[in-house]
Order: C-alpha cells, then structure tokens, then sequence
C-alpha cells in the first residue's frame, strides 16, 4: 500500500516542481522505469517559436519553451528577456528574465533611460513610460558627474552659426549638422529655395537635373518598377557627387548604374546618363593610373562605346607575364569590394567561391583559377537561400594580379561582357560581332534592394541574379611561353519575379574557358585533306581499273560508277580517319605534354568540325564494310575432289534385274569436312573482338587512361576523389580510345574460288601420294615417306612447296565454268536438289563430277584451249593491287606467298574490320561519353554482323559447292 501512495505522489511533486529541476528529472525517470510514460512522452515536446510567446512570457532560449514573466513585467523587444512594465523600474537585473521591478512613487512617474531609477518629466510620457522631449530637444536625465537630476530636463540643440548643432537620432545629445545643410542654408534647416533629397541639402542654382527617373527596369521580365533604393538615394547621390565630388557617393552613383545593367538612354535621366554626364562634365581632370575611362573621383565603369573598341581590348596587349602548366600555375584573381552605399570594404581574393554561387568545397572551388583547366559548375539554389546569402548586394571590380620580373605586384583590370546591358534599348552585347559591344568593368551577384517598391523593409518584388559568369582566357597567337590577352569575364542575369521564395529555384552556372585562335589548325587540316583526298581519287581509279581487268569488262558503264564511288568511300573514310587519329594524338600530345603553354585545346564548339569528319570516317567505312561483306557472301566458290576411284565393283541396275560392274564411287565426306572447315573459318578474324572490347574498356576506365582526357593540364592517370574533375574533350576522348584500339589490335594479330568474274583465288590440295582416303597404316606410311623426301613436294609446279595463286582466267575458260555451273546451281541450292525428283538430282550430280573433272583437268593442262601459266606478280602489280597482262588466250596462275586468298574472308580484312569497330566504338562515345556503353554496343554490333555474315554466307556455300547445308555446322 505504501509503494502505491509513493507512485501516486510522484506526478503530483513533479508537477508542481520547477521545470528543469532535479526532482522532476528523477520524478520523470522514475515513472519510465516503472511504465508509467513512454519514451516518446520523454523525449518529445512541444514545437515554440519567440514570436508566439504571450504578452508577459518570454522565450526560454534553453528550454525552447514559452515561460511566465515575473510580476510586473512584460517581454522586451526581442522576445527572450524581460523588462519592467511602465512605471516600474528594475532594483535587480540578474541578465535574462531575472529581474525584480518596483513600482515607481506618485510623484516622480518616469522612468530613466536605463530603466533603474523614478524620475519627475517636465512634459509627457511615451508608451514605455520614459519622459518625452519636442522635436530639437536633447533629454537631460543626469548631472555631468552621473549624478540623477530631481526632475528631467528637455535642452534645445544650438542651431545658430556658431555651433550647427542637432539631436541626433536617439535624442540623447547634440551633434554637428550634416555639411550640406551648414554649407547651403548656413543653418541646420534644408528650407526653399533648397532642396532635400536623400538626406542632404542642396542648392537650387546648383543641382545639375531635377528629372530623375528612379526606375528599375528588368528587361528580361519586360517590367518596370520604382525602386524605392533609387528614389531615396539616386538624387542625393549624383549631387553629392557632381557638386562636393564625395568620393563614396560617386561610387553609390556607379552601384546605382551597374544595378541598372549599365544600361544606357540618351533619352531619360536615370543613374547612368548621370553618370555619363558627370564623366563628360568633368574632362578636365586627370585620370586615374592613366586610364582614359576612369576619372579622378569617379569609379571606372565603362570602357567607352566607340565602335570596333573591344577587340582592341581584348587582342591587342598581352599581359606582361608567362604562365605554365608546371609549378604554380594559379591565376590569382582579386576584386575590389564595395557595399550598395559605396564604401569601400576590401580587397579579396576570387578564390574560396567568391564569385561562385554554387557551393562544393574549397578544393573544388579554387581548381577555376588553375591555368589550363576547363571549368564547368551547375546548380539549382532555391531563392529563399540566395536572399538569405545575399540581403544587399556586393560589388566587385575584378583584377589579375601578377608580378612582373623583379617581383613586383601589379593588377591587371578584368573588362566585363554583360549580356543584359541595353545601350539605347539595345541589347548590343548579345550581338556575335564583338566590335558592337561594350564592355564595363563593376559587377554584383545577387541584387534584392532595387526590386523593393515603396518600403525598404518588405520584401523585393522582382531579384536579380547573376545565373551565368564565365571567365574566358584567350592564348596570343604563336607564342611559346604561356602569353595571354586580357581575360573577359561575361555575366549573365536573371530577373525573378519572386512569389514564393522557398518554393522557386534558380539555375546558377560558372565556367572558366580557354581558348586559341584555331585558324593555322583548320588550314592545316584543310591541306591534309585536299592531299590525301587527291591521292584517295587516285587510288580508288586505280582500285576500280583493276577490278574492271578482273572482270573482264572494258566498258564504262552505271556499274562501274557505282563500283568508283564505293572504293572512293572506303579510301575517303580511311584518309578521315588518319586525319581525325594524327589530329587527336597531336592535341593529346602536345597539350599534356607541355611545360611553358603553346597551345589549348580546341573549345566545344571549336570541336564540331572535327566531330563531323569522325561521323564522315564511320559512315564511308561502314559503306566499304557493307561492299566487302556483300563481295564476300557472293563469291563463286568450289572444291576440286583429286582423289581417284579405287577399282570397280559390282553394281545392281535397277529395272533390269541384273548386275554391271562400276567403279567405286569416292566418298563426298572428305568434300563435306572441308566445306564445314571453310564455313567456320569464314568469320574468324586475326583478333579476338571480346578481348579487343574488354581490354579496351580495362585501361580506359580500370586503369584511368580516360583521365588523360579531361580538359586540364594534368597527366596524371589517376585522381583524387576530393579533387575537381573537368569536363572531358572529345577530340582527346577520341584520341585515347583510338590509341588504345589500335595498340591492342595491333599486338594481337586446298580450294579454287574466284572472287570476281575472270579474277579469284586457288589452293592446291592435291595429295602427292595417289590416293588421300585410305587406312591408318598407309596414311603413316606416306607421312613417314613425305618426311623422308621420298615423294614429290605438294607444290602444283613440280618441286615447288608453293600451294596458293592468284589466278587470272582468260573469257573462254570462264565461259565453260559458267556452263558447268548453271546446271549445278540450276535448283537453287542442295534443300530442293534433295527434294526435287530423283532425275533432277542425278542431272546435278552428274554437273557437279563434271565441273570436278573440267576444273581438275584444267589444273592438269588437259585443256590447250584453255590453258595457263605460272608467274610472279611485278613489285608495281603488287603494291597497286592490279594486273597489267590481260588473260587472253591463256590463264596467268601467279604466285601467291602471301595468302591474299583470306581477302575473301574476314581474316583478311582486319584493317577495316578494326577501323569500323573503333569509329563505332568512338562514335558511340562522342554521342553519349561513356566508355561501357559504347564497349557494349561495338560487341554488340560485331556479333550481329558476324552471324549475318555466317548464315548468308553459309547458304551461299551450300549453293555453289552442291554441300547439304545441313551438313554445315
């Protein structure tokens, strides 16, 4: 029963006991322990914000709670203390909410300012209950010793001559009056004739323009608004400017321009036609550093807008240093700094992300001003951010420093492209003819001040936001020490028409750009191509003279044509891609290998014309991949059978019901292996396309060649994960793929058939031992005979070894073989020979023997008619690729030592099947970059040609040879 009283009793003490208090933590964990409360009811509580906090409560910045002032007292301005209610003043502040006030006597109602003591006020009180004075008047509430006045005095600020004094702003004490005032009206009071405007007394007979337009204009959002920013401050400041030339009031005139975009119009008065017209007003003072567009007391903001005055800038003077790709090669920008009111804040480096409104980490951030790197950075900020970042806005001049060789600093000014800039409502800085534009010098990232109409303090109607900045460094022409011209910093804005800013994001991207004057490349490239096309046509007439020999056709004819463009494709493509390859490994070579800079890399849009001749390079050589796959699945292919009959045997005639004798019929298996091993070898290349793909897909991503890639001036294969990575080149993307292709190509690498009418191929298999089918004895006896020298040599010419021939045939012979052969072929193939009637067959049979027998006695000069001879092939015949000699009478056999014969096969046809894989593999990558998926298609593709190739060319060898095709594996 007791332990009941005590669990009952614990709520009630923690209750009542104050919050935070040891007892009621112990109260709390005893009740978990027990069951009493969940873990959740430990550990959650209710959400409080200051502003919902009663009257009389404050914030507990601890507790994050809403707790009860003392008595007396109410919350203070902020939300988490507490002061006195009025009438009352503190005797104990303790700092926070603990206070202790009392309550002030009937006679002395006020209280001081510092709200300890009672005090008797000569006038009113104001709502917290201090005394109140009339405007000009100081409160006195002590002695100069400290000492508390009896009763409050309220002190008239002297205004006369000899003093200009006022109250300031919290009314506590008399200070001098602002100059303006004491120098227009020689009294504190801006009364007519003068005019008050921002603050600040001016003189009628002296303010230059009364029409100031205070517009903010957003061209991109074709709005308008009065900028209450402009409205307070544009007046004031191109007075103070033009008048008492304030040095930081001409810098506020600058801001108010440059928030404008530099946009100028010869037809209203706003910030730039005022400063334009205090620039030109003021011709007679000197310049600053011996700048023509910065005069004394103003802020450089223009370059001037005299046509064809940009590119003098930009390509005329280069920077007085030398920058490489060793060492420290950092471009170390700074910027002058200045706040929206015109003061100066500091000088700054760019590095850290000044410019950057993207966030990453430092690292990431500074790699922008490493010479010779590429950069790319793209985000998307929500708005609610960028106006936190960016309450008012920061202005920047930005400059390149450097040291000259004596180690002395200086800066170089960086001239500005703003995009948004409107010279007479006209954007001339979008123009493509860079003498057009007008380039300027001062910048901001984020503009929230000018978009607030009629309050300050509310939110800005439309934001203004530097989505796009990009730096572009140019390289001088010729040098060989790393000169540049002036950089060019371009900006781009954008005006937000802000609605909901935590719903609304902006597209914020940075670049830094390198580029060079690519003219002498392209000429180059030009040349080669001119050249090398030159000897294309040449050797593709060539190519085509020889195949008009080979087919035994003088006439020029569409064919013929047809067969000219077809070599010309495949000889064109070859000399692109020599010229994309040689292209790619110069830049690849010359880039990353260099110490003091010479050359940059091509920019992306530089890179379009090399791109096309790639695309050009694969669809010439996919059309010369198509004719020599087409060529080889049409060849006119048949195997000689030398084997002999032996002897004869009784045969059954049918129908006659008796026996004759026959010879023994030579079996067709030895006919059908070979046509099944001609099959299988018809798509087997001198390299394995797995091991092509997969080994090339190892290095380029496994072991990092891709990074040799990246626009920067690294070498390194490998790279830091924290480390920036920049975007890839394609011409080098190209160039390492090609490279690595080529070098792993590189490393891995008895028939009578005619390849064209008159022209084709022969393989002597006959066997130098009589008979080829026979047991296993004999067949070791004849090896071991052929090993011994005691047989003739395989050769067709006696004692020869030479088995393989190029072989020209005169018309007449072609003629009888097409005799032959149209029998052979007559049913389309063996399928329907097998199911055509038994007659049919037997006719086909007999042609097969026949064309046999014609072509074995042709071999063997039974033919006089149609005879041949042997010969070598002239050096001239070998490297042109034709014949000279023209089979008349007789067919020309030529020696054949280098097995040109696997030109009707894929084997030898390497080069171009290695070419048109990797402009397939490189053309994949150059459309999507990325190494894998293109690795998976080039596999892909070959696999796919490869089984066309097998199943055509498998029935075109079932056709022309009489083999079942189901007997072909």
């Amino acid at each position: 029963m007791a332990g009941a009283m005590v669990m009952r009793a614990g709520p009630a003490v923690a209750m009542a006991a104050k919050p935070g208090s040891p007892v009621k933590a112990g109260a709390a964990f005893l009740l978990l322990v027990l069951g009493e409360v969940s873990w959740a009811q430990i550990f959650s509580f209710p959400f409080r914000r200051p502003e919902s906090c009663g009257l009389h409560q404050y914030f507990d910045i601890s507790a994050l709670s809403c707790e009860p002032c003392g008595a007396n007292q109410r919350r203070d301005a902020l939300g988490t203390s507490c002061v006195c209610l009025p009438g009352y003043h503190m005797i104990s502040n303790n700092g926070g909410p603990s206070i202790i006030c009392k309550k002030c006597p009937e006679n002395m109602k006020g209280v001081t300012k510092d709200g300890w003591d009672c005090i008797s006020c000569p006038g009113s009180l104001t709502a917290e209950g201090k005394c109140h004075c009339p405007t000009g008047h100081i409160l006195v509430e002590r002695n100069v010793n400290g000492s508390l006045l009896s009763q409050a005095t309220c002190e008239l600020c002297d205004g006369n001559e000899n003093s200009f004094t006022k109250a300031n702003a919290l009314g506590t004490r008399c200070v001098r009056c602002e100059p303006t005032f004491v120098n227009t009206s020689k009294s504190c009071t801006c009364s007519e004739p003068h005019i008050l405007t921002g603050g600040l007394c001016f003189s009628k007979t002296v303010n230059f323009h009364q029409r100031v337009i205070s517009t903010a204009r957003y061209g991109e959002l074709g709005m308008s608004l009065n900028s209450e920013w402009f409205a307070r401050h544009l007046q004031a400041a191109a007075d103070a400017c033009w008048v008492h030339a304030n040095l930081t009031s001409c810098q506020a005139l600058g801001n108010i321009c440059v928030m404008n975009m530099n946009s100028y119009d010869s037809t209203t008065f706003d910030a730039c036609r005022l400063f334009h017209y205090i620039f030109e007003s003021t011709a007679g003072l000197s310049s600053i550093h011996s700048v023509p567009f910065w005069r004394q007391n103003l802020p450089w903001l223009f370059y001037g807008d005299q046509p064809g005055l940009a590119p003098q800038v930009l390509s005329t003077t280069p920077l007085p240093t030398n920058f490489s790709f060793k060492g420290q090669h950092q471009l170390k920008f700074v910027a002058a700094s200045y706040d929206i009111r015109g003061n100066f804040i500091k000088w700054q480096s760019l590095e850290g992300g000044v410019l950057q409104l993207c966030p990453n980490t430092e690292t990431r951030l500074d790699a922008a001003y490493s010479f010779g790197t590429t950069y790319q950075q793209n985000c998307e900020i929500s708005l609610s951010k960028i106006l936190a970042d960016f309450p008012s806005p920061i202005f920047y001049d930005v400059y390149l420093e450097y040291t000259d060789k004596d180690e002395h600093r200086y800066v170089w000014a960086v001239p500005v492209l703003n995009l948004n800039l409107q010279h007479n409502k006209m954007f001339v800085n979008q123009d493509s003819s860079s003498s057009k534009w007008l380039l300027t010098r001062r910048i901001f990232l984020v503009d929230a001040v000018s978009g607030r109409e009629n309050d300050l303090g509310s939110q800005p109607r439309v934001v203004r936001i530097a989505t796009q900045i990009s730096l572009s460094i140019r390289l001088v022409p010729n040098t060989k020490n790393g000169n540049i011209y002036t950089p060019l910093l371009t900006i781009a804005y954008s005006d937000v028409d802000m609605r909901n800013a935590n719903s609304q994001f902006v597209k914020i991207s940075f670049s830094v750009k390198y580029e060079m004057n690519q003219g002498d490349a392209f000429v180059q490239t030009d040349i080669a191509l001119g050249v090398l096309g030159g000897l294309a046509v040449l050797s593709s007439l060539l190519k085509t003279a020889g195949w008009k020999r080979r087919i035994g056709s003088p006439m020029i004819d569409l064919q013929t044509v047809m067969k000219f463009l077809v070599y010309y494709a495949g000889d064109l493509a070859n000399v692109f891609f020599i010229i994309t390859v040689g292209t790619g490994l110069y830049w690849l070579i010359f880039f990353k290998a260099q110490k003091s800079v010479s050359v940059l890399l091509p920019m992306p849009a530089q890179e379009e014309r090399f791109v096309t001749y790639v695309g050009c390079a694969f669809a010439m050589k996919a059309l010369q991949f198509l004719h020599k796959l087409i060529s080889q699945i049409t060849i006119d292919i048949f195997f000689i059978d030398w084997e002999r009959p032996k002897g004869k045997v009784l045969k059954a005639v049918e129908g006659e019901g008796g026996v004759r004798s026959a010879t023994v019929p030579v079996s067709i298996w030895r006919t059908y292996f070979v046509a099944n091993e001609w099959n299988e070898i018809q798509t087997v290349r001198k390299t394995n396309p797995l091991f092509q793909v997969l080994s090339t897909l190892f290095f380029l991503e496994v072991v990092g060649f891709k990074n040799l890639a990246l626009m920067d001036s690294s070498s390194s294969l490998s790279r830091n994960p924290s480390d920036y990575v920049a975007p890839y080149s394609r011409i080098l993307r190209y160039a390492v793929a090609s490279a690595i292709w080529l070098v792993i190509g590189i490393i891995q690498v008895s028939v009578f058939l005619l390849s064209h009418r008159c022209f084709g191929y022969y393989i002597h298999g006959r066997s130098v031992h009589g008979h080829a089918d026979t047991n296993m004895e004999e067949m070791n006896m004849n090896l071991k005979r052929e090993a011994e020298n005691l047989c003739s040599q395989r050769g067709l010419v006696p004692n020869t070894d030479g088995q393989t021939f190029q072989i020209a045939v005169s018309d007449q012979m072609r003629q009888h073989y097409d005799r032959i052969h149209e029998t052979l072929t007559r049913r389309n193939g063996p399928a329907r020979l097998l199911s055509s009637s038994a007659s049919t067959f037997e006719q086909s049979v007999k042609a097969y023997h026949a064309m046999n027998k014609f072509l074995g006695s042709f071999i063997d000069h039974v033919h006089k008619e149609m005879d041949y001879f042997i010969k070598d092939k002239l050096l001239l015949e070998r490297v042109l690729g034709m014949e000279f000699m023209e089979p008349m009478e007789r067919s020309i056999f030529y020696n054949d030592e280098g097995h040109s014969f696997s030109s009707v096969l894929y084997y030898g046809n390497e080069a171009t099947l290695l070419i048109f894989d990797l402009l397939f593999f490189c053309v994949v990558d150059l459309a999507c970059q990325n190494f894998v998926l293109a690795s998976f298609l080039t596999y892909l593709q070959q696999e796919i040609f490869r089984f066309i190739r097998n199943i055509v060319g498998q029935k075109n060898l079932a056709t022309k040879t009489l083999v079942d095709e189901r007997f072909l594996i």
